[in-house]
C-alpha cells in the first residue's frame, strides 16, 4: 500500500505518543474532545482553530488495537486528501508533554522524515490511503502524555495540526519484581 504525506503527519502526531507504552501491558485511557476528534478509532484530534484551508484533510484514522497496548504492534490506518503539492522545506513543530512537563520540543524537516516511509518531496496532491505499523516498547512510566504536531509548508502555510492525549496507567497485579 502506498504511504503518503498523511502518514508522515499522523506519524508525527502518533509515533511519540505510541512509542511510549504501558508498564506490563496495561492499556491506556484515551481522552478526546468530540468537536475536534478526527473520525475513526484513535485519540487524534485537530488542534483548536479553523481547518478548512489545511493542505491535508484527514478523513479517518484507525488504530489497531485501540487503545494501543505495550509490547505489541500498533497498526495505523488512515485516509485523507492532500489538496496541493508539498515541497522541500516543509516542516513539523513537535511537542511531547508528560503531564505538565515538556519532554520534547523539536522542529523536523518533513521531507527528510517521509524518507522513513519510502517517499520523497515533492508530494503530489490527491486522495491517499496508508497503513503504517509501529512496534511499541514494553514499558513506560504511567501518566498522561500529550503530543502536538503542527505541520507547515516551506512558506509557513499550515498543512495540518494534530494532537493526541493518552493516559497510561500501571497494573499492580502484573508487575514483575
Amino acid at each position: 500500500m502506498r504511504f503518503s504525506a498523511v502518514a508522515v503527519c499522523l506519524g508525527a502526531a502518533l509515533a511519540p505518543a505510541t512509542a511510549w507504552s504501558v508498564v506490563n501491558g496495561q492499556a491506556p485511557d484515551v481522552i478526546a474532545n468530540d468537536d475536534l476528534k478526527v473520525p475513526g478509532e484513535s485519540p487524534l484530534e485537530l488542534c483548536p482553530g479553523e481547518h478548512a484551508d489545511d493542505i491535508i484533510q484527514i478523513k479517518s484514522v484507525d488504530l489497531l488495537p485501540n487503545p494501543p497496548k505495550a509490547g505489541e504492534e500498533l497498526v495505523i490506518k488512515a485516509k485523507g486528501v492532500v489538496k496541493e503539492t508539498i515541497e522541500e522545506g516543509a516542516y513539523v513543530q513537535l511537542t511531547v508533554k508528560y503531564g505538565l512537563i515538556r519532554l520534547i520540543t523539536t522542529k523536523a524537516d518533513l521531507c527528510k522524515e517521509i524518507g522513513n516511509v519510502d517517499l520523497e518531496c515533492p508530494l503530489e496532491a490527491g486522495e491517499m490511503e496508508i497503513t503504517k505499523s509501529v512496534d511499541l516498547p514494553a514499558e513506560i512510566p504511567p501518566g498522561k502524555y500529550t503530543v502536538l504536531a503542527d505541520v507547515y509548508t516551506k512558506d509557513d502555510v499550515q498543512i495540518t495540526c494534530l494532537t493526541a492525549t493518552v493516559a497510561f496507567s500501571r497494573s499492580f497485579f502484573n508487575n514483575e519484581l
